[in-house]
């Protein structure tokens, strides 16, 4: 699971406008971003959508449209796929499998009994994202002159550290790791904003564009980032389960009142008779020195350079490949050649 400070985050946020971050690079985290796509883009009964190979296409829809739209509003954005997780992630990693499979199952015994709600509620709750998944999301932003950066562990605190190193704008993600991670700018919504509706009720909401100021935060509360991460290690993270009966304002408490981890961990177990199963100050750590690729500004400047649409082989690959249609594709592309145009006038320093 990852931190839940969203109660603490609701007090600083501030909705924005599209407008606001025209000309902004933004660090998209892959993983969550292409996660939204599997559960949101799917049929009335939660089928996503697949063509005639009964390949799954739900993120290919997403990441096309999604971020022509971006582009549209004057966004260069910049995916970061995740690459190989910290050891102490794997029970968190084996937690979500087994939630997965069991909305799986709940899924398909609500289509046999015609509950379409339900089963789309179950569904969005079984999505899991393959290798095939990712690699088709790579392949199809290779082709849109899209670029994105593997990193080498979390792609949260690999997007964290774009911005603290001032290579991009803002980080997005709906997860608030990114703080713990060190981000100085965090955007929320920034690939699902529009109208949704709640799950078995027949109300829409709109969805906004919300930005987070790091410094807003941690001046609201008083608190250092290192007593942020604190404050997650006791409410859980995707590396510790938390401490059960402490949420986000009582952790808040806890860390504004001591000087360390260890002085934390004795006041818990005294007060509440445990502690969590791993190692504090590894986890601490995870957040604090996380593994991340070392980039240049010049190194994301080439990159960016060499991105380039390759407009047959898209349409290939939408169409031939994944069953999209020609007509409704040719005419996005054709905006993709004209938008990447405009951005390859500017250097990556006026994207900032």
């Amino acid at each position: 699971m990852a931190v839940d400070i969203g109660k603490l985050v609701a007090k600083v946020k501030e909705t924005i406008s599209f407008d606001e971050l025209s000309g902004k690079s933004i660090a998209i985290d892959a993983y969550n971003t292409i996660y939204q796509f599997i559960s949101i883009i799917r049929q009335p009964d939660g089928t996503p959508l697949t063509d005639s190979k009964n390949m799954v296409t739900s993120h290919l829809s997403g990441l096309f449209y999604r971020s022509i739209n971006l582009m549209e509003h004057g966004i260069r954005p910049i995916y970061i796929f995740d690459g190989t997780p910290p050891q102490l992630k794997s029970k968190t990693l084996e937690a979500r499998m087994s939630r997965r499979e069991n909305a799986y199952e709940e899924w398909q015994r609500a289509k046999e009994k015609g509950l379409l709600e339900e089963a789309r509620t179950y569904a969005m709750a079984s999505s899991r994202i393959s290798k095939e998944i990712i690699a088709t999301s790579k392949e199809v932003l290779r082709l849109m002159g899209i670029p994105y950066i593997q990193a080498p562990s979390e792609g949260e605190a690999q997007a964290a550290n774009m911005v603290k190193q001032g290579l991009v704008y803002a980080a997005a993600s709906q997860d608030y790791d990114l703080f713990l991670f060190g981000t100085d700018v965090a955007i929320r919504n920034l690939t699902i904003t529009g109208k949704r509706k709640l799950p078995k009720k027949n109300i829409y909401v709109d969805i906004g564009l919300e930005r987070i100021f790091s410094k807003r935060l941690l001046d609201e509360f008083g608190i250092t980032r290192k007593q942020l991460i604190w404050l997650g290690i006791l409410v859980g993270t995707d590396f510790d389960e938390g401490i059960e009966g402490i949420g986000p304002m009582n952790a808040l408490k806890i860390v504004k009142k001591y000087n360390s981890i260890e002085e934390i961990e004795k006041y818990v177990r005294e007060k509440y008779g445990r502690w969590i199963d791993v190692d504090a100050t590894e986890v601490e750590q995870i957040f604090e020195n996380p593994e991340v690729a070392d980039i240049s500004g010049e190194e994301l400047e080439r990159i960016q350079r060499e991105s380039k649409v390759d407009k047959e082989a898209l349409t290939k690959f939408m169409c031939d490949e994944h069953d999209f249609t020609e007509e409704r594709i040719g005419k996005y592309i054709d905006k993709l050649v004209e938008l990447r145009g405009k951005q390859g006038q500017k250097g990556i320093s006026s994207w900032i």
